[in-house]
């Protein structure tokens, strides 16, 4: 078998927990599922391939009218908006957790799946409840 590599999987840029929990609306199942799985990020600059500390640019919508700032979050790349910056990430929950205790006070509201099928928000504050749980 020397010389024959073994194909690697695509990673998959997606949550089907969490695509499953937005379907029921239900914060509980949102909470486990931002627990235990992956989120997809939209990138504003994607990360260096060379260099695993760089996860990239993570892009935020801001309100021209009053200044706020929304963090959109999907449970499957398939779901992000074309209008949307083009990179993607797959961030951890350890990630998501670090990211809103860092910038959760300059942020708003957290959408999840904002174009669909299945959207739903929440503020940053109940979703670093929900990951400290």
């Amino acid at each position: 078998m020397a010389g024959k590599k073994r194909e690697k999987k695509p990673l998959e840029f997606r949550n089907t927990a969490l695509a499953d929990a937005l379907q029921t609306q239900d914060m509980a199942a949102l909470a486990f599922a931002l627990r235990h799985g992956p989120t997809v990020v939209p990138l504003l600059r994607p990360g260096a391939r060379d260099d695993p500390r760089d996860s990239g640019e993570v892009w935020t919508y801001r309100d021209p009218a009053t200044g706020d700032v929304a963090l959109l979050l999907f449970s499957d790349a398939a779901n992000k908006p074309a209008s949307l910056p083009p990179g993607v990430g797959l961030q951890s929950p350890a990630w998501l957790r670090a990211f809103l205790g860092t910038y959760g006070d300059e942020i708003t509201t957290v959408f999840f799946d904002i174009a669909g099928p299945h959207a739903m928000q929440a503020s940053p504050a109940d979703l670093i409840a929900a990951l400290d749980a």
